[in-house]
């Protein structure tokens, strides 16, 4: 139905007893187009006759003839020649083209599309450099694309080399505490033996090692289980705890006290080892050493997460794989230990501190322990009078606030965490 154009067959034969020529017979290349007017036509062989045309076959004459049809709406001839002049040479039928027309739109629209591809690979060219150009840059920066267990391969080789620099051991130390941050970087670190010689690392003589050593251990055991529970096995948590008993510089404690932490969250077991070795008390002797107070809201913030990660987990649903953890958690008897070794007012002293930071966290942990040492508390004029002027203090600052038109403050949060624990005292 969509043909240009339509022959119809004949079967009868010329006077040289030869097949008319057909529309299947001609190549399509060499069809001439008929153009039909309103009057009879003869058609000569291989012309294309445009759909629609009345044809017949002359009897006389033995030829075909074809004309238009016999117009409907009273067009005359010299309307049809005007359409046909001003049109050009298409035929009558809008949908039928001849193949010169079709060849020259063709070939305007490759050359069209030629011209838009090569403007588009000159813009090309102008914003990037060919890949030859890039290659030979590369080739002469030396530069080759590595990965990561590649990487690690070299730093830990050049840790380890008896022939690097203490500049270029504490190099390979920083960039390895970079890569096994990743989880999967952390377990290929293990695999290759980087671990133990970090944690070997922990024993050395220079303070600038034993500082990146424990940075990168810390690192590799943030959330990683796998990692966590090798370092334990590999003496990790015995060397960490006399790095912060011992004299050490405070970027060496910090560094010790940042991968003592990382061993001990979620990991049940560690913290039953760390209670059995000590931890508490190490931990309490950082609170007599001069030089540590940037140390002791950490240490608090430490054990405030560990005391609400047992709390939180004994309060959630209770599977098989969660109770076997919860009973690895009632193992681990932190709370009367704190109670027992006076952390209690430890805790309390520091809401004297002048940051709104620290004040936040020591007010979260004397609200964790308020079940356990609130008679203790309440005999502490101490700490009585501190909770007063706190009130004070964040009573004035929330009402800012809410002239600011901050209804829902940072310090109307604070002063209702001081409100709490005065009305628990009473």
């Amino acid at each position: 139905e969509f043909a240009l154009t339509k022959i119809e067959e004949s079967d009868i034969k010329d006077d040289s007893e030869k097949e008319p020529i057909t529309e299947d017979d001609a190549d399509p290349e060499d069809l001439e187009v008929f153009y039909p007017t309103h009057q009879w036509q003869t058609i000569r062989p291989g012309q294309a006759v445009p759909a629609g045309s009345h044809i017949r076959l002359n009897l006389q004459t033995g030829d075909r003839e074809a004309k238009l049809p016999d117009s409907e709406n009273g067009k005359s001839d010299r309307t049809e020649e005007r359409r046909r002049k001003r049109l050009g040479r298409v035929d009558v039928d809008s949908n039928s083209f001849t193949s010169q027309e079709l060849k020259k739109a063709l070939a305007k629209m490759k050359e069209s599309e030629k011209a838009e591809r090569k403007a588009h690979e000159e813009e090309v060219r102008k914003k990037f450099r060919p890949i030859e150009q890039l290659k030979e840059e590369f080739e002469k920066l030396n530069v080759k694309m590595e990965t990561d267990y590649e990487i690690m391969v070299k730093l830990i080789s050049k840790f380890n080399s008896s022939a690097s620099t203490l500049n270029e051991k504490v190099a390979a130390l920083y960039d390895l505490e970079y890569y096994v941050h990743q989880v999967d970087n952390a377990k290929d670190f293990l695999s290759m033996g980087g671990l133990q010689l970090v944690i070997d690392g922990l024993n050395s003589t220079e303070a600038v090692l034993k500082e990146h050593a424990a940075f990168v251990l810390g690192a590799a055991l943030s959330s990683n289980p796998k990692v966590q529970i090798e370092a334990i096995e590999g003496g990790a948590l015995q060397k960490l705890l006399v790095m912060l008993a011992t004299e050490q510089p405070l970027a060496v404690k910090k560094k010790a006290l940042f991968a003592l932490s990382s061993m001990l969250r979620h990991f049940p077991y560690a913290q039953q080892q760390f209670l059995k070795l000590g931890g508490l008390q190490v931990l309490r002797s950082l609170f007599r050493q001069k030089g540590m107070e940037t140390l002791h809201v950490r240490v608090v913030t430490l054990l405030y997460d560990l005391i609400m990660e047992k709390m939180l987990l004994e309060d959630s649903q209770h599977g098989d794989q969660m109770e076997e953890k919860i009973q690895q958690y009632r193992q681990v008897k932190l709370v009367p230990a704190v109670v027992e070794q006076d952390w209690c007012v430890v805790v309390s002293n520091l809401l004297a501190m002048p940051e709104h930071d620290t004040r936040e966290k020591v007010l979260k942990m004397v609200s964790v322990l308020m079940a356990f040492c609130k008679e203790r508390y309440r005999g502490d004029q101490a700490l009585s009078t501190t909770l007063s002027l706190l009130r004070s203090e964040y009573e004035e600052l929330a009402a800012e606030e809410q002239r600011e038109g901050d209804k829902d403050g940072y310090f109307k949060e604070l002063l209702g965490s001081v409100n709490t624990i005065i009305q628990e005292l009473r």
